[in-house]
């Protein structure tokens, strides 16, 4: 079974950085499409940047042009880089393939002051 362990996450003003990591604990890491996911409390969970093998990415609208996703194969990791963050990014953070297919981890909260 997949254990994904999710990281960087924290309290920050708006307008602030944070990084966050995913470490997977699968040698088929690279072959697959992964995705940061985010559940806000009351909300359902959303999918805010997906990267597949090839390296494409895309993002949702909300946050273009703020976050940046990337992976290190070669570690199994995943990568979710904020910026200029808004109290709306405030919600616990997950990834997972892009078809959810992997157990989630217990995510990264982020919360974001105004």
């Amino acid at each position: 079974q997949v254990q994904l362990v999710e990281s960087g996450g924290g309290l920050v003003q708006a307008g602030g950085s944070l990084r966050l990591s995913c470490a997977a604990s699968v040698s088929t890491f690279s072959l697959n499409a992964i995705g940061w996911y985010r559940q806000a409390p009351g909300k359902q969970r959303e999918l805010v940047a997906g990267i597949r093998f090839g390296g494409s990415t895309n993002y949702a609208d909300s946050v273009k042009g703020r976050f940046t996703i990337s992976r290190d194969n070669a570690k199994n990791t995943a990568y979710l880089q904020m910026n200029s963050l808004k109290p709306e990014d405030t919600a616990v953070y997950y990834c997972n393939t892009l078809n959810r297919s992997w157990s989630w981890g217990q995510g990264t909260q982020v919360i974001v002051s105004s």
